[in-house]
């Protein structure tokens, strides 16, 4: 019984995060473009470490670049820094804290208005996570409890 116990408390370790993590399409139906506040779409929006990020454009219009919050500020890339730019660009979100990105591209982010400032918080959401993906993901839960309760 005990080892039984070990094994869905296992499972349930490995899956937990990918259970409460989303996939945030960066400006939604707008996706990573000029011309549009990316502070203002972030504002209310809650950013989990496990989340992952993904920058949608047509590729070679623009690209996307990690900063830190000077290069946020300045509009300006670090000198090693290699953009992303496949046009559905997924940065997974690994540590909490402050997180930058601008598009590198022409003066997108100057005059464009090309850049996003998140805060990744270190723990899961405080909220609730998307519906259908928590709900399949309790569905799977439940039927391993069962499973593991008939192994008993």
């Amino acid at each position: 019984m005990a080892s039984t116990q070990f094994i869905f408390f296992a499972i349930l370790a490995i899956l937990a995060p990918s259970i409460l993590a989303k996939e945030i399409k960066v400006g939604d139906d707008k996706g990573w473009t000029i011309n549009f506040d990316y502070q203002a779409w972030a504002k209310g929006k809650e950013f989990a470490v496990g989340d992952k990020l993904v920058f949608m454009y047509p590729q070679g219009d623009h690209n996307v670049i990690k900063v830190d919050g000077s290069g946020f500020q300045q509009c300006v890339a670090p000198a090693n820094a290699e953009p992303l730019t496949t046009g559905n660009d997924v940065i997974n979100l690994t540590s909490p804290g402050q997180k930058w990105y601008i598009c590198g591209v022409s003066k997108h982010c100057e005059s464009g208005n090309q850049k996003l400032a998140i805060t990744v918080a270190n723990e899961s959401y405080s909220s609730s996570p998307p519906s259908a993906a928590m709900g399949i993901s309790v569905m799977v839960l439940a039927i391993l409890g069962i499973v593991m309760m008939l192994m008993v």
